[in-house]
């Protein structure tokens, strides 16, 4: 039975009705047992008030699953996290890079790729055995921000493009047999209508569904560096200047913690945390 209570906005400013399936399914997600998830919901349902935000229901959830532990508050805070990845966008497209690594792909990241008309700046190449699929990452540092429909057309002329240009020199050695749209908010129906009528391979926040952007993060364990809870703001720009986008990159170059000062107690706490990121998801 759907349980909802109270008419909440969202950070596009619709209004909709809180609703505790929803909040129970996020809180399901970190990996916190029943009776947290159970309590965290008795506790923000007491506190909700008409209009009440998105983000306020966030924020109290997020400082309820960080008392019990440190890693279910860090996967809870996933959306939040890869806005952080910004403002350049650029860590995004290294994070969605990492993502195809370990799906099996080989990927490069920002080159310059010659079409029949003119030459392209790609975000993501990626190859696996002799397909290759070129990747375009939209980042919003916004949230609410939705892609329009305007953002698909113009991605699937650039790979149509390409596509003629790659095929017809064989000494590529692959078939450029796919392109992809992704993001880190959401598309528009419009959108989503091309994508499938176009054969444009759309990904954002929460589409295709139960494929989209979070379903493959929390599957294949990849956060991304800025989910932590315990590593400060610096400290998070400080590594992904230095390349470092998933948490899993850290446990394979704890020495940038010595270079940030860091002391051996919350160096522990760190990569105790971290280790529980990391962790891919069999279920």
């Amino acid at each position: 039975m759907k349980n909802t209570f109270r008419d909440i906005k969202k950070a596009s400013g619709e209004i909709v009705e809180f609703s505790s399936d929803k909040l129970r399914n996020s809180l399901k997600r970190t990996g916190a047992d029943q009776q947290t998830i159970n309590e965290i919901i008795v506790h923000v349902k007491a506190e909700l008030y008409q209009g009440i935000s998105t983000k306020e229901i966030y924020n109290r959830a997020f400082t309820l699953l960080k008392k019990k532990k440190s890693f279910f508050a860090s996967k809870y805070k996933l959306k939040k996290a890869i806005y952080e990845l910004g403002p350049t966008g650029f860590p995004f497209e290294k994070f969605v890079s990492a993502i195809l690594n370990y799906s099996g792909y080989k990927t490069n990241v920002n080159k310059i790729l010659k079409g029949k008309c003119i030459s392209h700046e790609i975000d993501v190449i990626a190859h696996k055995g002799n397909e290759t699929t070129i990747i375009e990452c939209k980042f919003h540092s916004e949230q609410g921000l939705k892609c329009n429909v305007k953002i698909p057309l113009y991605i699937n002329s650039r790979y149509r493009d390409v596509k003629q240009e790659w095929n017809a020199n064989s000494k590529n050695g692959t078939l450029l047999s796919k392109g992809w749209l992704v993001t880190n908010t959401r598309f528009t129906a419009d959108a989503i209508d091309y994508g499938v009528c176009s054969n444009l391979y759309l990904m954002s926040w929460d589409y295709p569904e139960n494929d989209g952007l979070k379903d493959r993060i929390d599957r294949l364990g990849l956060y991304p560096i800025t989910v932590s809870t315990l590593l400060s703001s610096k400290e998070k720009q400080f590594l992904l200047g230095r390349g470092l986008v998933l948490c899993r990159e850290l446990l394979q170059n704890k020495y940038y913690l010595d270079h940030l000062g860091v002391s051996d107690i919350r160096k522990e706490k760190i990569l105790n945390e971290i280790s529980h990121l990391s962790v891919t998801d069999n279920h």
